[in-house]
């Protein structure tokens, strides 16, 4: 797959008379490929938002190398401008326009054919509200309104920051299904949110910032293999022979916790190990499963990790 978007070793440093030095970013990678739904994902202060305002050419990194579609930036961003759409910031809004108005003028200044947008409208579920005054609307339909804005010229690229903001969970639904159908026609989605859950379920690869640094990165699957817990759930014929079962793993080398109604094993190489040693027991295995790691615990065992090593090294990010 081709690189959409490509970028090594950013740095970014901000001074200012009250803060000091910052480092926002330090060495930070990335790469985004055509056609997926990228998860960018990262704490408060991590960096995020600086790298895409980077992308975007509205802010200048300090060092580093980043490329769109091929293109350097800031280099080539006028060039960029209509290949790339982006929710980054709250956008603001005249009040007393519609969202239909609203988008007919985006449509004019940038030349692009006023049909365009009942189609949008339609694309993020406010066609029935399109005459509607901005005023009127709630947060999520605001929400709504700026993704409208920026996939209206249908770019190549599409960057969103927390697009789910202020959506009720059928509108977090509609949003999800809105971002795969873009990307299944051709559309790259790089998209920065704290739902994690969502961006387990929705994403194609992942890239995780922690203080500046790329701590983790990959395919979701990848990543979720990657991390694994390595921890197995057994449970029994009866839960009364759970404590017998904990002592014959444990006599062979095994790791186990003992809760109410399984066992938590670690410290195994092969799931047979488990079975043969309750089998010499006259124990049998009724059910055996991997313990689940999701994004979210990858995520948090990540970032933490990233910022105790930096508090240790003594480094301001």
């Amino acid at each position: 797959m081709s690189a959409v978007v490509e970028i090594r070793g950013l740095r970014k440093t901000f001074r200012s008379v009250r803060r000091g030095t910052r480092l926002a970013l330090d060495g930070f990678d990335m790469t985004v490929h055509a056609g997926q739904v990228h998860g960018f994902l990262g704490p408060n202060g991590s960096g995020k938002s600086t790298t895409l305002r980077v992308l975007l050419g509205l802010t200048r990194a300090g060092a580093g190398e980043v490329r769109v579609l091929g293109e350097p930036v800031p280099q080539a961003s006028p060039r960029l401008a209509r290949h790339i759409g982006a929710l980054v910031e709250s956008p603001r809004f005249f009040p007393h326009f519609s969202a239909w108005d609203t988008l007919a003028l985006l449509c004019d200044a940038g030349r692009v054919p006023r049909s365009r947008v009942d189609e949008v409208l339609e694309l993020v579920g406010l066609a029935d509200r399109a005459r509607d005054r901005v005023r009127t609307y709630s947060l999520g339909m605001r929400q709504r309104l700026a993704v409208a804005m920026a996939v209206l010229k249908h770019p190549d690229l599409l960057i969103l920051d927390e697009p789910a903001n202020g959506l009720d969970p059928a509108g977090i639904r509609q949003m999800r299904d809105l971002m795969r159908a873009l990307a299944d026609s051709g559309m790259t989605v790089l998209l920065a949110s704290h739902i994690l859950a969502e961006v387990q379920q929705l994403c194609d690869s992942v890239t995780i910032i922690s203080s500046g640094r790329h701590v983790g990165a990959g395919s979701v699957a990848d990543v979720l293999s990657r991390h694994a817990s390595g921890r197995w759930r057994v449970r029994l014929e009866s839960a009364d022979e759970l404590p017998t079962a904990a002592r014959a793993l444990t006599a062979v080398g095994m790791r186990v916790t003992v809760l109410a109604d399984q066992l938590v094993v670690s410290g195994i190489t092969r799931t047979g190990e488990i079975s043969r040693a309750l089998a010499t027991h006259g124990l049998y295995v009724a059910e055996l499963s991997p313990e689940a790691v999701g994004l979210e615990d990858i995520f948090l065992r990540l970032t933490d990790a990233s910022t105790a090593g930096r508090h240790r090294l003594g480094v301001m990010a």
